[in-house]
């Protein structure tokens, strides 16, 4: 798995670990935002169902950190190779 982080992977994980980091700091997604949540929780579940990432599904327990999070870190699996 390490030699799969292209430079495009390597940003996604690191935006994931910036919105976990960032959502504990600040106060609980609001509004827009749990539209948001919920879209990329439909968006990932039906996705990762398609291609077979398992993998993917930490997107949902991501969520928990809010979208800023959850969104990069589900790049981050979208954009790995499919095997």
């Amino acid at each position: 798995m390490i030699s799969d982080l292209t430079p495009l992977r390597l940003c996604w994980l690191g935006l994931a670990l910036l919105g976990a980091v960032f959502a504990r700091a600040l106060e609980a997604p609001q509004g827009s935002e749990a539209v948001a949540m919920v879209t990329l929780a439909l968006w990932c579940l039906i996705e990762t169902t398609l291609r077979r990432n398992w993998w993917a599904l930490a997107t949902l327990l991501a969520l928990t950190f809010g979208i800023g999070c959850a969104l990069p870190l589900y790049l981050f699996f979208r954009s790995g190779r499919i095997s």
